[in-house]
């Protein structure tokens, strides 16, 4: 007796295609052991993960419990913690992303505070290189875009969220970041003078008076523009950097008497 043929296949061949194809389900769900497990025990998973400091399966729990309960009552803490487990995972940049995603889908929620505060530690974490923390180098000899991104994002949580409980922890990291930016500014500024480049060298040091105030490189910037406007042989706005650096740092202003 002939075998009818459908589309082409024999029904042995149909059946072994079948076999094959529950085969390779039963390998699937043998290979993913998560597989059936409800979001909470998902979730609980990836919190235990995470207090083991083993942030790839945490990140790993995360993502599944987003994927398969994506309009379940954890998915939005999932999408939180997925964040912190990026940072300490030391992915800065996959952390940053995850906030801005989070910011994006959900600006009114309870927590959205924490992933301002989380972009900005992470951009606060990605100023320090992994070369860097083998061979310290000074930071004010380095790009400055990831202290800058992290001063932005502090002072966006603070600006939103004067109230948040991480405000407090902002505003000191802001202060250090500009302490730093600041320093970056007047190397640059000092560069530019050795360089001969006075109105280079002038304008950099001004920019540094006009927005970082209060900053350890005030004296630095200020004996720039006196240096500058000398040889630019502008008098008077020479004289009145020197007024503001004696009254000020009058130990630091002799030298350019």
């Amino acid at each position: 007796m002939r075998s009818i043929s459908v589309f082409g296949f024999t029904p042995a061949v149909l059946l072994c295609g079948l076999v094959m194809l529950t085969g390779c389900a039963g390998i699937d769900n043998e290979q993913d052991p998560t597989s059936g497990w409800t979001a909470q025990r998902l979730y609980d998973a990836a919190r235990e993960s995470a207090d083991n400091r083993d942030f790839e399966q945490a990140i790993d729990y995360y993502k599944k419990l987003e994927s398969r309960y994506p309009f379940g009552p954890l998915a939005q803490q999932a999408q939180i913690d997925l964040i912190h487990a990026h940072y300490r995972n030391e992915e800065p940049s996959v952390a940053i992303a995850a906030a801005e995603h989070f910011i994006k889908l959900h600006p009114r929620h309870p927590n959205v505070d924490y992933a301002y505060y989380m972009r900005g530690m992470a951009y606060f974490s990605g100023e320090s290189s992994f070369v860097e923390k083998i061979y310290p180098l000074d930071k004010t000899e380095r790009d400055m875009s990831s202290a800058l991104d992290a001063f932005r994002s502090f002072e966006e949580l603070i600006q939103r969220f004067p109230g948040s409980r991480y405000a407090a922890d902002a505003r000191q990291r802001m202060v250090y970041l500009k302490n730093t930016l600041a320093a970056r500014e007047a190397h640059i500024a000092r560069y530019y003078l050795r360089r001969g480049a006075w109105l280079a060298a002038a304008n950099r040091a001004r920019y540094v008076v006009e927005n970082y105030q209060g900053t350890p490189a005030m004296p630095d910037v200020l004996g720039v523009m006196v240096e500058a406007y000398r040889q630019l042989e502008l008098d008077d706005l020479s004289e009145d950097a020197l007024r503001v650096l004696t009254l000020n740092y009058p130990e630091r202003a002799t030298s350019y008497r």
